[in-house]
């Protein structure tokens, strides 16, 4: 995970979103990203990522809700709608499995993150912490078992498995 923000989905959050990533990546290296159909993804891309990626939106158009089902279902994704909006984005790669699948891990290990639960975050500055620390340990101490290794040593940035207590250093 390159980078994160915690808040609503927000013009700002967008902006500071795209900095950290801009931060986190390579002038040197063109990437592909694709982000849900947000409109402060667009403008937040264009100022600071616009030099160095390919960007494309998903945008999924829902059903109505049945019956019953307002409050705690999800719509049905009726459609998937992909929109090239600067630079050569591959066709083919315009997806968002890969940030739905780490929404879902993190949704399971982090139990500030499930609704009507006690462990539920009531202060952004604690649910920043518990994201930070799920990112930090996910990186740097997990093994994963497509990579074989933690990302962090993948990525280069380390060569070894950390323990907590190293984590927490």
């Amino acid at each position: 995970m390159l980078a994160f923000v915690c808040g609503k989905r927000s013009q700002e959050n967008a902006l500071e979103l795209a900095y950290k990533v801009r931060r986190a990546t390579s002038p040197k290296v063109r990437f592909q990203l694709t982000t849900d159909g947000l409109r402060a993804y667009i403008a937040a891309v264009d100022a600071m990522l616009v030099d160095r990626c390919d960007f494309a939106q998903l945008v999924r158009v829902y059903a109505a809700p049945r019956e019953g089902e307002q409050r705690c279902s999800p719509a049905d994704v009726v459609e998937a709608i992909p929109i090239v909006v600067s630079g050569n984005p591959d066709p083919e790669k315009i997806c968002t499995s890969h940030v739905e699948r780490q929404d879902l891990t993190m949704r399971m290990q982090i139990r500030r993150l499930t609704r009507l639960a006690n462990g539920f975050s009531k202060k952004l500055q604690n649910h920043r912490a518990a994201v930070a620390l799920h990112f930090g340990f996910y990186n740097f101490c997990q093994l994963h078992g497509s990579l074989g290794v933690t990302p962090a040593m993948e990525a280069g940035i380390t060569d070894h498995v950390w323990d907590v207590k190293e984590l927490l250093a």
